[in-house]
């Protein structure tokens, strides 16, 4: 099969298009999948620079969600999958690439309306946002929720996501054209971080109070801000570090207002937790999918030998929701 190999850490120009040998055939409970689009995550990029190595026993290709077809099942796969599903998929590694191994509990079946392509984009920020924002945050109607980063593939999934569920959203992003696109996608109130100080507008926009939930992938160079703009017990939930890791913060905030500071990723849990929080997407999330309330966002595809510039726009940060490869 083909595959796209980190030949080296680096840019983007070290992925490298390859035929590689297939993967092994299907395990315990696990399907072999032909993979029809992969998703493109910053994830990838930070493990292309050497920084974030697939979990051990895992593919070493990147790729952390697929949409495609069973092709074979391993033993003691529940019955509801059948070779030839149209599925989706979370998985650890190895979407960049024409066949994968994952899990059966990581599939979800595809709703009728969304293309096999487009629901490569789902898995990932659909597992990343329930699980944070809402299992753990106990995000809930009627409260207020801010987002950094709206316009990217997790925010303009978490923006649909909390509208439907009737709280207020707030989301920042750096041009007028990404705010719009966050308005267009039912966000309350837009924020241009670079224009504006989003910590004065949600005072402004909320009384003094502050929203209730906050999730971050800037990190370092955000976590006293986020702080100043949570309201009493407020969560703050942090995804990534595009502002750095390291930050001097004053914690008065945290025991005044009862604050609570968590942090988690998706790759390296257990199969048998990924189980868990794909089975209360399908229960909680997919309903909404299905019925065409919240929809995938797709920017670009790119075929898989074109992955490098995938990867340049990625790391541009200029796109609107997901981007994708096509074996």
């Amino acid at each position: 099969m083909r595959a796209l190999v980190i030949a080296r850490p680096g840019g983007p120009e070290v992925l490298e298009a390859r035929e590689v040998e297939d993967p092994p055939a299907p395990g315990e409970g696990e399907v072999l999948l032909e993979v029809a689009a992969a998703g493109v995550n910053r994830v990838d990029t930070i493990q292309r620079m050497g920084l974030y190595p697939s979990p051990a026993g895992e593919s070493p290709y990147p790729g952390v969600e697929c949409s495609g077809t069973i092709l074979a099942l391993g033993p003691n796969v529940p019955s509801r999958w059948a070779v030839g599903d149209k599925v989706c998929a979370l998985l650890s590694g190895g979407g960049y690439a024409e066949k994968v191994v994952v899990p059966a509990g990581q599939l979800l079946p595809i709703p009728e309306w969304v293309s096999l392509t487009d629901a490569a984009g789902l898995p990932e920020v659909a597992c990343t946002v329930w699980s944070t924002v809402f299992m753990i945050s106990h995000l809930s109607p009627g409260e207020s929720f801010l987002v950094h980063g709206g316009s990217s593939g997790i925010g303009t999934f978490a923006i649909q996501m909390a509208k439907h569920l009737g709280i207020k959203v707030f989301v920042t992003a750096g041009s007028e054209e990404k705010l719009s696109a966050c308005k267009g996608l039912g966000a309350d109130v837009c924020i241009n971080y670079k224009t504006e100080d989003f910590v004065e507008h949600i005072k402004k926009e909320t009384n003094g109070k502050g929203v209730d939930v906050i999730l971050d992938n800037v990190g370092g160079s955000y976590l006293q801000r986020n702080l100043n703009s949570l309201g009493v017990d407020g969560r703050l939930f942090i995804i990534g570090f595009q502002g750095g890791a390291v930050a001097e913060v004053n914690l008065q905030a945290v025991l005044i207002r009862r604050l609570t500071i968590q942090g988690a990723g998706l790759r390296n849990r257990s199969a048998a937790n990924k189980a868990q929080i794909v089975g209360e997407v399908e229960k909680n999330v997919w309903p909404a999918v299905a019925a065409g309330k919240v929809k995938p966002v797709i920017y670009k595809t790119f075929p898989l030998s074109e992955a490098a510039e995938a990867h340049r726009l990625m790391e541009a940060s200029t796109h609107i929701g997901k981007i994708l490869l096509l074996p």
